[in-house]
């Protein structure tokens, strides 16, 4: 099997709707990883976890899973001595917690699980380390009461914090200070106690500056009554995380002294997220675990595609009994790719120990390999014709394929002549059965469903059609080739009789019509094709009112159609050139106006109105005109 057959399949799409069930990324990721077993034994045993697992659901209400999530990263950390933080700890002690719960619930559910349940028995409860955490971390603090000595330098933090606060409070309130303070509260800047300044006043206090805010009106600082104490805290404050860290280290310890037990645990519950995944995706979607063998007998009952929705059309099929080899004869648009992306996709899934929505009494066959021709593999860069592509993948596919091998063939030997095309294709039918291959393939060639009549091993299959609604049924028959129906297809959309006259006579023999044309009917045609040229335009005239098709909208002519076929229209009170085939003459001028109305005061008030306004903007082109016309009135 190879990544092209899981992509064209899409497999890792199937795997995506399994991870939504999931609680946590230690599941989705073994779903990651997950691929198609060639190993009967191995698909056995996963696909009897998802009867085990579908019961335990069934029997249960709550699976308890929550706080499992991945510590993968927490204990890499651990593994390269480094030490924990309180975060870290807390996840590991929820970690641990949940797996002490799903060990318990999995062994009482051993009467229905008797197979998942074991896997229970391997997992380590680290209540010691689980107490540890729990005691020395409240509120995601280390607690006061983790260590003796913790304790005792809190108290200690505490009283000198008081007698900080205690001075500060004496300093604020002091009439003396009273106009240095910008504000009356005690603050903080990093971890130090301060009072607020005026900046003015910030060489009249005795004390550090330790900030100054952000528009400079006033500084931070810690007076110089306090700084004893502030030194002290100082001391405290290293002497709590230097504890603290002790406590954290000490922990930590105590994690890698299991650090294998509970690389283990991970691996387990990884597994039971994995495995009740999989069953609520069973359980969701109607699927069944199927039956299996390793004889390549493939018998599918009401079977889906788990990527199609709405009203689908089950599919029965069966190969590999009576028969080596499918061909799935239809129309166009039938189902018949959709067929073997069925077959193929409930194969690789059932192999991924997946159950499968079709009905009971499915089976599937267990493949060392899988591989597919399906879909258009054209390549502009390695310069690849579709048949060309086709041809070189079943090449590739001919290199690995055993007698333990699925192929599923998309329309063998098309994309070239059709002779040569259904030569070939039976020639590499034959070849892969030779090999011992089990092959299903679509085709429209006559020639390879004669062949498949005729050769013991192979049978044909048809998409049935339904012709008098023009519908495909996406039913298989097995047994019974159909037609590709093109003709009468073509018939329903509309084509002439005599020319779908004239191709089943082709069909049955090949007497073509020779026939030349009339002399004068390509006389007419090529004098048509000369009169398309020539193009003739409404006489458009001033006063005109038009509709122009860029805009959606009317217009009024200023000029009539120059040389170019451009009229100049008036448009929102402005003037356009637009060219004559984007116009649409609607009311000639005579149908708008009086006999005798003057059409350029259309214009003229527009103009002068225009005018006056440019000349109040200071438009100097408006400026320029009106020098223009002093001089020629001169």
């Amino acid at each position: 099997m190879n990544l092209d057959t899981f992509e064209k399949l899409q497999l890792n799409e199937v795997k995506e709707l399994v991870k939504i069930h999931c609680v946590s990324s230690l599941g989705k990721s073994l779903i990651d990883k997950l691929e198609p077993s060639g190993n009967y034994s191995v698909v056995k045993r996963k696909l009897d976890e998802n009867k085990e697992a579908r019961k335990v659901l069934q029997n249960s209400n709550h699976i308890p899973l929550e706080g499992l999530f991945n510590i993968y990263p927490v204990i890499d950390k651990v593994e390269k001595g480094m030490i924990l933080d309180v975060m870290e700890l807390v996840s590991c002690e929820d970690f641990l917690r949940g797996c002490r719960k799903i060990k318990s619930f999995m062994l009482e559910k051993e009467f229905y699980s008797p197979t998942l349940s074991s896997y229970a028995l391997n997992i380590t409860e680290c209540e010691s380390i689980e107490e540890e955490i729990k005691f020395s971390i409240k509120n995601n603090k280390i607690s006061s009461e983790a260590s003796k000595e913790l304790k005792k330098i809190r108290r200690n933090i505490d009283i000198c914090e008081g007698r900080i606060k205690e001075k500060l409070n004496k300093f604020l309130t002091s009439s003396t200070n009273k106009k240095y303070i910008q504000e009356f509260i005690i603050s903080k800047r990093d971890d130090r106690f301060v009072v607020p300044v005026k900046a003015s006043f910030k060489n009249e206090v005795d004390g550090a500056i330790l900030d100054t805010s952000s528009k400079g009106s006033t500084v931070f600082i810690e007076p110089a009554s306090i700084s004893k104490y502030s030194l002290e805290l100082i001391t405290l404050k290293s002497e709590e995380a230097i504890e603290e860290y002790k406590i954290l280290s000490y922990i930590t310890e105590l994690i890698y002294d299991k650090i294998r037990e509970i690389k283990l645990n991970m691996e387990i519950v990884s597994q039971y997220d994995m495995v009740f995944a999989k069953a609520k995706f069973s359980q969701n979607n109607k699927c069944i675990t199927p039956s299996i063998n390793n004889q390549g007998y493939i018998k599918i009952i009401e079977g889906k595609h788990p990527l199609l929705k709405g009203d689908v059309v089950s599919l029965d099929f069966e190969v590999g009994n009576k028969y080596r080899s499918l061909i799935i004869t239809g129309p166009n648009a039938g189902g018949k790719t959709v067929t073997l992306k069925t077959v193929g996709i409930l194969t690789l899934m059932t192999q991924c120990g997946f159950d499968i929505p079709a009905s009971e009494n499915t089976e599937i066959s267990v493949f060392e390999k899988v591989f597919v021709d399906i879909g258009d593999n054209q390549s502009i860069e390695n310069a690849l014709s579709t048949f060309s592509s086709h041809i070189k993948n079943i090449a590739e596919i001919m290199n690995e394929a055993n007698k333990n091998t699925l192929l599923l063939f998309d329309e063998i030997g098309s994309g070239t002549d059709p002779n040569e095309g259904a030569s070939l294709a039976i020639a590499l039918l034959e070849e892969f059965y030779q090999m011992g291959c089990i092959m299903v393939a679509s085709t429209h060639y006559e020639e390879i469903k004669h062949f498949a009549n005729k050769h013991p091993h192979f049978e044909n299959a048809g998409m049935m059609f339904d012709k008098e609604n023009l519908e495909p049924l996406y039913k298989l028959i097995i047994g019974k080739s159909e037609d590709s129906n093109a003709l009468f297809i073509s018939k329903k959309v509309g084509i002439k009789d005599k020319v779908l006259q004239k191709a089943k006579t082709y069909m049955d023999n090949k007497n073509y019509d020779f026939s030349l044309v009339k002399e004068n009917k390509i006389s007419h045609n090529a004098t048509e094709k000369e009169n398309l040229t020539l193009i003739r335009f409404p006489d458009f005239e001033v006063g005109d009112k038009v509709e122009l098709l860029d805009y959606d909208d009317f217009a009024i002519v200023y000029k009539s159609m120059d040389k170019f076929n451009n009229v100049e229209v008036l448009y929102k009170d402005e003037f356009i050139n637009v060219n004559a085939r984007r116009l649409k003459l609607r009311l000639k001028a005579k149908d708008l106006y009086p006999e005798g109305y003057d059409l350029n005061s259309l214009f003229v008030s527009f103009e002068k109105r225009k005018l006056d306004r440019d000349i109040e903007r200071g438009s100097k082109k408006a400026l320029r005109k009106i020098q223009k016309e002093i001089r020629n009135n001169r």
